[in-house]
């Protein structure tokens, strides 16, 4: 009875033993890719290689041939040993060959939204006069390899590898891990590579948020009409607008499909309506992360009726506009407010 409970909990749990080489394994791999800045090249001591089961049982065999050899002194079974051990050593070494001196350079890493997969770009480059043959690559993590290349002399090839992303703010790029059995499959070689990269991830927009947040601004001098004489932008259209000021460059912009609606020009010198998007005018009861995300949802919406608009997070003020420039300050003022440190993932 005793006896089977300790082997309940030894099943149940992880051993000490297994929980050691287990950290030990993550130092090694974190202390062998923690100068990978730049290119990379693979040299013989970031290469490692391994028999595979196969070339195990290939072993095996070489032991048996040997010892029958040795046990009847049969000399065409020595030279049929020793042929079969030197094409081993031989598939050893252009399995190493396969691996060696590549050159590996991290590529672009595009700015993503959290809940969706950041596509991060690799080069792998062969400046040899030896092409290399089924080289697998993908993230340390994948239980197995999604991409295969083959990478002629003096040529590169670029792949992408996904990585998914939970939460805002900077991700770094996952460390990667090329592998190679070729040619006859009897050795594993190896490699990790941590690229130099990084990409920033915005908060999620919110699903189903309010109305654009636009208030009423009245005319410096007082007056209640609209002027028509110095243009200062669109807005969404209102009832009772007169069709000689819709905006109609604007509109042919947008689709329908995309929540595209009429919009007016508006000119200065009547009430106009001034759209900011303020984070301190939110709800306090609301979750910090949702009122990010409500925020970045607003940003996309004036971004699409292209409607100008001011944005207020904290600190961090950007006047009036309009424009991929303007949306791209504010979406990373959204993914970083309030993290650590803004200058590192």
């Amino acid at each position: 009875m005793k006896t089977a409970t300790v082997a309940h909990k030894v099943d149940g749990a992880e051993s000490p033993w297994s929980g050691w080489l287990r950290r030990r394994r993550g130092a090694w791999r974190t202390r062998a890719t923690a100068s990978d800045a730049g290119e990379v090249e693979l040299g013989q001591r970031r290469v490692y290689i391994l028999p595979t089961g196969a070339g195990m049982g290939y072993g095996v065999l070489l032991l048996v041939l040997l010892i029958g050899s040795i046990n009847y002194n049969l000399g065409l079974g020595f030279g049929l040993t020793f042929l079969a051990a030197a094409c081993a050593v031989v598939d050893m070494f252009h399995t190493y060959r396969n691996l060696a001196h590549l050159r590996l350079r991290a590529g672009r890493a595009p700015d993503v939204f959290a809940g969706t997969e950041v596509p991060f770009e690799l080069h792998v480059s062969n400046p040899t006069r030896i092409d290399r043959y089924a080289v697998l690559a993908d993230v340390d993590d994948a239980p197995e390899p999604r991409h295969a290349i083959d990478i002629a002399a003096g040529n590169s090839v670029a792949l992408v590898l996904a990585g998914p992303t939970d939460r805002r703010g900077w991700r770094a790029a996952p460390r990667v891990r090329l592998t190679t059995r070729f040619p006859l499959g009897l050795f594993r070689a190896w490699s990790y590579w941590q690229p130099d990269s990084r990409a920033l991830v915005y908060p999620a927009p919110e699903q189903d948020a309010p109305p654009l947040p636009m208030s009423g601004r009245p005319s410096p001098d007082g007056s209640g009409s609209a002027g028509s004489d110095d243009f200062a932008g669109v807005r969404s259209y209102q009832p009772g607008d007169p069709l000689r000021h819709l905006a109609w460059r604007q509109i042919a912009r947008l689709d329908p499909r995309d929540g595209g609606h009429l919009v007016t020009k508006q000119f200065e010198g009547g009430a106009v309506d001034q759209l900011v998007l303020d984070f301190d005018a939110l709800p306090a009861q609301l979750d910090l992360e949702l009122k990010l995300s409500r925020m970045a949802r607003w940003v996309l919406e004036a971004e699409l009726r292209t409607l100008p608009y001011a944005f207020r997070l904290g600190r961090i003020q950007h006047d009036t506009a309009l424009g991929p420039a303007h949306q791209a300050a504010c979406l990373r003022a959204l993914a970083l407010y309030g993290l650590p440190s803004q200058d590192k993932p």
